[in-house]
Order: structure tokens, then sequence, then C-alpha cells
């Protein structure tokens, strides 16, 4: 316009272009996922999911690699039909926790042997007077030692009690207080989901005003029968 107040209408046809070339080219340039490495006592995508319960380990074949399951976002995850979809934001939700190191129970062993770990107490040597005492983390086969324990990884979780009993989370005695054995379990890691209460926080006022309702029409029936 001769005002000079709108642009030409080239401009904006122009502007607009840009702005779609703009918005496609962040879109591919949006950084992929990290793909955090195994552990010992997460060795693979089937230990994973079992760790985490919901029944998710059915799933594994779904998924060549590890590397597969790191690299998939929701949608793809949908195709691949993982279902309801709370099971994939569990899924995704497990996935970044994996990624930032927040790991269940066993998570930090180093030593694990066909899905199970070995724990015994740390003890002084017999030449040092000590009452110190760890849970550490050892190979099959092996004794630990006090002077161990600043080699052997001393995991989370885990406590001698009294004088060689360790406690923490699915922690199987061995006999004669020889140590404890962590195995994979399914559920291990599972973040318990909570007990709907009246259909849940969407229902719950649906279903106790209809509740309410039942009762006092219930309440004036009673009252109508006693009346004769």
């Amino acid at each position: 316009m001769k005002n000079g107040l709108l642009p030409p209408l080239r401009f904006l046809r122009s502007t607009s272009f840009l702005g779609a070339n703009q918005a496609r080219w962040l879109h591919k340039t949006r950084p992929a996922p990290t793909i955090p490495q195994p552990r010992p006592f997460v060795p693979d995508v089937q230990t994973f999911l079992t760790l985490i319960g919901r029944g998710l380990n059915k799933h594994a074949s779904k998924f060549p690699s590890w590397e597969s399951l790191f690299s998939l976002t929701s949608p793809q995850l949908k195709e691949l039909g993982i279902e309801p979809p709370r099971n994939r934001r569990y899924l995704l939700q497990w996935m970044q926790r994996y990624r930032k190191g927040a790991l269940g129970p066993g998570g930090d062993f180093k030593y694990v042997t066909d899905g199970q770990a070995l724990l015994k107490v740390a003890t002084p040597p017999a030449s040092v007077v000590s009452d110190a005492k760890y849970v550490v983390n050892v190979p099959q086969g092996e004794e630990a030692t006090l002077g161990d324990s600043e080699i052997l990884p001393r995991p989370n979780g885990y406590t001698v009690r009294g004088l060689k009993s360790i406690a923490g989370p699915f922690a199987t005695p061995l006999p004669q207080q020889a140590g404890a054995i962590v195995k994979v379990t399914e559920g291990m890691w599972e973040q318990r989901q909570g007990r709907k209460i009246d259909g849940g926080e969407r229902r719950r006022a649906e279903i106790r005003f209809k509740r309410r309702s039942v009762e006092r029409r219930a309440e004036r029936e009673a009252e109508a029968l006693s009346g004769f």
C-alpha cells in the first residue's frame, strides 16, 4: 500500500516460506537420544525390561539391540505395539532414569555372574584391631578383607546386621552367614502403580456423587416404608 503500513504481499509469502524452512531445519537438527552403556547387572534389553517390571519383558524380542531400545521415541514405541500409553510413558521414564544413573538395587554392582551378584562382609585382617565392617560386591568364590573395601565396590542400600548378616533389597542370605546373593528378579526396580480409589482423580467426584444419590434414595424409601 502507498501509506507504507503493510509490506507487499510478495514479502509476506517470502517470510512464511522462510519460517517453514526454519521449523524443518530445527526439527532435523534435534540431537539424537543418548545411548548409555550396559552395566554388569543390566547387560541386555531382556534384563532391563525384567528389572523395571510391569510385564514389559514380553516385548524384549521387539528390540534387536540395546542401541535400538534407547534410540526409540514414543511414536516409534507405539508402532511396535507397546500398549497401553502408560506403559510407553513408564518405559521412557525408566530409560531416562537409566541415562542419568538413577538406578534401582544392584545397579552399581561390578561383579555379576549369570544374573547373580555375591555380597560379603569385609572384615579387617587378623593383624588389625578394628570393628569396621562393610558390605562389598566380590567375584564368585573370593573372600573379602577390609583392605579390599577400598577396591571392591560397596553397593548402596546394603548394610551389615549383627556379626555377618547382610541386609538389603532382594538379598538372600547364604548358609552359615557366608554372605548373600542378589539375583535379577522380575519387577525388582518397578515403581508400583497407585491404587485407584473411587475411579481415580478424574472420576472420583462423579462416582461419589452417584453413590450419595443412591444412599439418599435408599434412606427416603426406608423412611417411606416405616411410615406404613
